[in-house]
């Protein structure tokens, strides 16, 4: 189902002639609401940078939400995987006041909104690849969605709970939208977080039981 199609079918339903802005609000809120409560492989996305001598920080790509890992590449092409720790603890177990503190960077934090800050500060310059988690641009703009093609009724019943929330429609109505939305999100967390996730090497990933 593409961005069209999807606009055409909340009209159908509700037999309501939204304004464009009005439906492209209910599809993005419908968007976030799935995107947070199921790990798409389509949500992930991985980046390579760089790492500098002397420089604690390293930048954040602008649509980062959050982190599924970090990794320093060192001079024999080796993955090594940093620890996520609270600021404090790599400010206290490295005060970065001079050079003896210098090392491969072990372990990182989130610094603010744009920046991870790293322990210990890079005594050399290395690669680095971050896995992370982010917003793919909305089928409002895109026209199609890795949802609009493989899971079009979450996106459609989500949609159509944001058009009859804001029409203040008859609540069993709702109700039989929630239903189906519900429905639809069982089946794509079992694709998701359960068939995606069983070989997982790391057992902090989300785990939904396949039946």
């Amino acid at each position: 189902m593409n961005y069209a199609q999807l606009v055409a079918e909340i009209q159908s339903y509700t037999e309501n002639q939204f304004q464009t802005t009005d439906i492209d609000t209910f599809i993005q809120q419908a968007e976030q609401r799935i995107y947070n409560s199921v790990q798409l492989p389509a949500l992930r996305k991985n980046v390579t940078g760089g790492m500098t001598t002397g420089n604690k920080y390293l930048a954040m790509p602008s649509d980062w939400l959050a982190t599924f890992s970090l990794a320093v590449i060192n001079a024999n092409n080796e993955y090594l995987y940093l620890l996520n720790k609270d600021v404090n603890f790599i400010r206290q177990s490295f005060p970065d006041t001079d050079s003896i503190y210098y090392g491969q960077p072990e372990y990182y934090a989130v610094f603010d909104q744009n920046t991870f800050i790293l322990g210990p500060t890079p005594d050399a310059n290395y690669s680095a690849e971050l896995h992370y988690f982010y917003y793919p641009e909305s089928i409002t703009t895109a026209g199609t969605s890795w949802l609009g093609n493989n899971f079009s009724s979450t996106l459609l019943y989500g949609s159509l709970l944001e058009a009859y929330t804001y029409m203040k429609g008859e609540q069993d109505i709702i109700n039989q939208y929630q239903k189906r939305y519900d429905e639809a999100m069982v089946l794509l967390k079992q694709l998701a977080d359960g068939k995606d996730r069983q070989d997982a090497y790391r057992s902090g990933q989300v785990r939904y039981p396949v039946r």
